[in-house]
Parts: structure tokens; C-alpha cells; sequence
């Protein structure tokens, strides 16, 4: 089972390093702008991988080197910028990034699963599927799962028991429009009562991202380790349910089961009323994450008139509460 890292930094080593201890992948290579750096990485792991039962091979390549890949991880980004507050101000550099490999990626390694990874990971995802062309089954991105595993940290916290045995998600966007999902939350099979405190607990989640960020200049374990997470749900064809972002719509995130082949159908979660009002798939959104020949982001509408004029306040006051909004989306079909 072959795994292709592209983008070998903080993330992406932590993500080799899981797998090769796991001994989850059969073959790692590892992808990056500076070659150098990406050889020595694997000079690296290949000394410390003589201590395991079963060796894994590990090398330094180009993006032809994915051939033949099962999974393709992105994790490539643009530099962060000093003080950053919003995971959006990376979306125009990204998206540029993404341009310029995921097409050769869908050369080379037309059949494999993609795993996003880079952020804003919504709308990278969303770009993947159109940059890449491939059945939506085989894009994937990390979602809110590493924002669930947080949350589910706090509750195990709060409620004295392991996070192992909390079932509970944290949907929407890996972002500012997250939100938790108390009315399916259980411990043990026994619902998790919804309360203020355990709400603000989602709160903390979110922004826990950007707080370890700001003191140690990136995040990597938790985005590390969720993802090999992921990754080892499809090559161990393990079939768990997972919140992770799916292409199907521009902003949705739900509990999927996931495995080396996508299971049919998928988990929705029912919810309250104001939980669904929340869940931006259910404003019915399509964005077009491409430019089209007028040079303009568009949004377009599925929906009837009136649930079309509600989505459309909420979204028009997600847009304005937003720090920046590089895609610089317009709002059409009114």
C-alpha cells in the first residue's frame, strides 16, 4: 500500500512519521519544493524505521513518483501570514498552489483516493474535484474531524469519560461556521444533554487552531495524527464513520463512512431545527469554486424562495462577519 505526502513539512512529517510506526503504509514518498530537504526527511525516517518489526520503504520524489499511489495526501501550502486570524487568508495563495499540482496528480495517479488536507480546506477540496476530475468519492478532505476530536477532548474533560466513548461531532465548516452537534451527542448510548457550557465548549474548539498557531508557529500533531486517522480508514478499508468534508456541495461536512471503497449512501445526522438551520449544505448553496470566463466567484442557489431568502440573509452575514474573504464571492441568481 503506497502513500504519496505532498507537501513534507510539520503536518505532512507527523502524518509519515504515525504512518510508518503504524506500519499502516507499505511505501511512503514524500514530496516538496525543496527536494533537498524532502531526501533528508526520508534519510530520516528510513534510520529510524531499522526499529521496526516490518521496514517500510521510504524515499524523496516528484509528483511522477506517485504513480501507482492508493492515497495522495495534500498537504502542500503557502507560508502563513505573520498574525494570522482566519484560515481564508490562505485560500487565494492555495487555491493558485493547487492549480499548479493537482492536475499533474490526476496524471500520475488517476485512480487514487485524495486526501486534502491544506487549508481553508473547504473550498481547497471543493477546487480538488474540479482540478482533478475525479468521482467525489475519491477527494477527501479532513473536515471538522480534527475540530470533532478536540471537542470530544473538552467532553471527556467535563464528563470524566475517555474519548473513545463519546460520540459526538462537530459539523459545518473547519472554520468560523462550525457548530456542535449536541442533539446526536451520546456517551455509552446515553444522550449527552445540551447545555451552555458543553456549547461553549465548541467555541474553544474552533478557535484552538489558530491559538496554537499563534504560540508555536503551526499546528501539527492533532491535523498530523487525525489525518493518519483517515488515511488508515481507507487503506485498512476500516469502514468508520468520520466527519470529513465531502465535494458534494461547496461547505459540507458530515459523518461519512469511509473505506477503501465508499460505502453506499451516507450518515446523515437528523438534528433540530436549528441545528439544520446551521448546516450550511442545507441552505442548498452550490459555489462554483472556479473563475468563469466573466472573471467572477459565483454563488448559486437549489432551493425554493423562501428557504432561498433566509439561506441568503445567513450568508450574507457569515460574508460581512468574516475578517477577509479572498475567494471574493458574488452573489447571483437572486
Amino acid at each position: 500500500m503506497k502513500v504519496t505526502i505532498i507537501g513534507p513539512g510539520t503536518v505532512g512529517m507527523v502524518l509519515a512519521y504515525t504512518l510508518m510506526l503504524r506500519r499502516t503504509a507499505r511505501e511512503i514518498v514524500l514530496v516538496g519544493r525543496n527536494r533537498m530537504k524532502a531526501e533528508g526527511e526520508a534519510l530520516d525516517l528510513t534510520h529510524a524505521q531499522a526499529f521496526l518489526q516490518a521496514p517500510v520503504k521510504i524515499s524523496a520524489g516528484e509528483i511522477a513518483d506517485a504513480i501507482d499511489s492508493e492515497v495522495v495526501v495534500m498537504c502542500a501550502s503557502v507560508a502563513a501570514p505573520e498574525g494570522i486570524m482566519d484560515r481564508n487568508e490562505m485560500a487565494k495563495g492555495n487555491a493558485d498552489l493547487m492549480r499548479e499540482l493537482l492536475p499533474e496528480v490526476a496524471r500520475v495517479a488517476p485512480n487514487c483516493k485524495l486526501v486534502m488536507v491544506t487549508n481553508p480546506v473547504d473550498p481547497m477540496t471543493w477546487l480538488a474535484l474540479q482540478l482533478t476530475g475525479f468521482p467525489r468519492e475519491r477527494v477527501i478532505g479532513t473536515g471538522t474531524l480534527v475540530d470533532s476530536i478536540r471537542f470530544r477532548e473538552l467532553l471527556s474533560e467535563m464528563l470524566a469519560i475517555h474519548p473513545d466513548d463519546l460520540r459526538a461531532y462537530i459539523l459545518g465548516e473547519h472554520g468560523e461556521c462550525q457548530f456542535p452537534a449536541m442533539s446526536v451527542a451520546q456517551a455509552g448510548g446515553e444522550k449527552i444533554d445540551d447545555t451552555p457550557e458543553r456549547r461553549a465548549l465548541c467555541e474553544r474548539a474552533k478557535g484552538f487552531g489558530i491559538e496554537v498557531f499563534r504560540k508555536k508557529g503551526n499546528t501539527c500533531y492533532a491535523i498530523g495524527l487525525a489525518t493518519a486517522y483517515l488515511v488508515e480508514s481507507i487503506l485498512l478499508n476500516e469502514r468508520r464513520t468520520l466527519p470529513r468534508r465531502t465535494p458534494k456541495t461547496p461547505c459540507e461536512v458530515q459523518p461519512s463512512p469511509r473505506g477503501r471503497e465508499e460505502v453506499p449512501g451516507k450518515v446523515q445526522p437528523m438534528g433540530t431545527e436549528n441545528e439544520r438551520g446551521l448546516y450550511l449544505p442545507r441552505l442548498r448553496f452550490l459555489v462554483v469554486a472556479h473563475r468563469e470566463k466573466s472573471g467572477r466567484w459565483v454563488v448559486k442557489r437549489k432551493t425554493n424562495k423562501k428557504k432561498y431568502r433566509a439561506s441568503l440573509r445567513k450568508m450574507k452575514d457569515w460574508l460581512k462577519s468574516a475578517r477577509s474573504w479572498p475567494l471574493k464571492m458574488i452573489l447571483s441568481s437572486l
